[in-house]
């Protein structure tokens, strides 16, 4: 489940890092999102794998996730949230099995609708707001020409982590890309 705000002013923002990281993924599988009236979601499967990018916002985000997890019988220990992280820096990827929602409301609502704090999550750091800009503002701007180097590496990085928590769990994803932030200094 890929985290962020719908409509074309949102694209490309911060807070919608998720939505980056799952379109990443598609391409490289060769599959297109769906808009899903039924999930208010856009979604997309492959090899029996189903990512989501939620229609509603960000504070929402419970709600679809919900829906599709009980449709298709998915336990909570199964769903990865990818999403923006503002107390990390600019690329760096942590991912933990569970835990609080640490002040991230789309993760919040997620945890609420599902009813478990146990819900994997991939955090991709987004850097904090730097001098007088709003948190708002930081969240809601756009990367900018001088971070899109190290932003494009590590979407690529952060699906090559989703890869891995799919085909070897949640568990060999964090010992392979939390490590890998500690030996980037």
């Amino acid at each position: 489940m890929g985290l962020g705000n719908p409509g074309r002013e949102y694209a490309d923002t911060r807070h919608n890092i998720g939505f980056m990281i799952l379109d990443q993924l598609a391409s490289r599988k060769g599959i297109a999102f769906q808009a899903s009236r039924k999930w208010d979601a856009e979604v997309a499967s492959h090899a029996g794998v189903h990512y989501c990018k939620p229609s509603s916002y960000m504070n929402l985000s419970g709600e679809p996730v919900s829906a599709i997890s009980h449709f298709y019988k998915i336990p909570a220990s199964e769903i990865l949230a990818v999403f923006d992280d503002v107390a990390l820096p600019l690329g760096r990827l942590r991912l933990r099995a569970g835990g609080s929602a640490g002040g991230h409301n789309g993760l919040r609502s997620i945890i609420e609708h599902l009813g478990t704090s146990e819900v994997p999550r991939l955090r991709f750091g987004i850097g904090a707001a730097e001098g007088q800009k709003s948190l708002t503002d930081h969240v809601l701007g756009k990367f900018t020409k001088e971070e899109a180097p190290v932003l494009a590496e590590s979407i690529r990085r952060a699906a090559d982590a989703v890869e891995q928590a799919q085909a070897g769990g949640i568990t060999s994803a964090m010992n392979a890309f939390n490590q890998a932030n500690q030996n980037q200094g």
